[in-house]
């Protein structure tokens, strides 16, 4: 499901993708604990499944723990472990152009 968001919207909803993220994360980490690579179906299914969560939410996913909120104009750009919802980029420029957020 495709949607725009407002910057409230998109720091709405930052806390509930971190936590989602965190716990994706550390699922993954865990893994690597028991012996399993990143790469492994193990990992690469907790991913997909964070992605389809992520998708859900009307965010895009645009690589492994970083996702864009559509603004219409651009993306409202984070990927973990940022704190906050600080940067900005076009829809041309992707996550090379990303600028802060003032």
């Amino acid at each position: 499901m495709k949607r725009t968001f407002t910057f409230e919207e998109a720091r709405k909803l930052l806390p509930a993708v971190r936590e989602r993220t965190r716990r994706a994360v550390a699922r993954i980490e865990a893994l690597g604990a028991d012996g399993e690579t990143p790469d492994s179906p193990e990992a690469k299914g907790i991913l997909l499944s964070w992605a389809r969560e992520m998708e859900e939410l009307g965010i895009e996913v645009k690589g492994p723990w970083l996702v864009d909120f559509d603004s219409g104009d651009g993306y409202w750009c984070w990927r973990w472990p940022e704190e906050s919802l600080d940067w900005f980029h076009g829809y041309e420029e992707g996550f090379a152009g990303r600028v802060r957020v003032q």
